[in-house]
This record gives structure tokens, C-alpha cells and sequence, in this order.
């Protein structure tokens, strides 16, 4: 697994799977919306943890900014 996803898009995803926690335990969201909330939830936050997404890779996405190599 090769990272693709860059600093921003990890936070993104962190940050909207900490808010849908946030629904939830507040009881803001329940029934099918919830669980399916939950599951997208757990995995923005693998995703960002992992710094790889699946999805990614056939649509030939990256939001990984490539570093420029410095020359000698």
C-alpha cells in the first residue's frame, strides 16, 4: 500500500468520522442512518490512519502532494 491520501484529506475524514461519534452518542442520529453512518465512520478513520484509501487507486486519485527532490 502506497500512501495517497494528503495532511488535509486525512483530517477531513478524521473529522467528519468524529462528528457522526458525536450524532451518535448524542442520539442525534438513529436506526439505519446511524449504523450506516457508523460504518462509513470507522472506516474514514482507517483510511486516515492508514494514509491509504482504496477507492483511490482505480479512479487514479491522489491528494498527496508530491515532494519536489532537491538537486545536488
Amino acid at each position: 500500500m502506497r500512501v495517497n491520501m494528503g495532511t488535509i484529506d486525512r483530517l477531513l475524514r478524521t473529522l467528519a468520522a468524529i462528528i457522526v461519534a458525536v450524532l451518535y452518542f448524542t442520539d442525534q442520529t438513529t436506526g439505519v442512518a446511524a449504523s450506516i453512518l457508523g460504518i462509513v465512520a470507522v472506516v474514514f478513520l482507517f483510511t486516515s490512519l492508514v494514509g491509504f484509501c482504496p477507492l483511490y487507486v482505480p479512479l487514479k486519485i491522489s491528494s498527496k502532494k508530491e515532494q519536489k527532490s532537491k538537486g545536488v
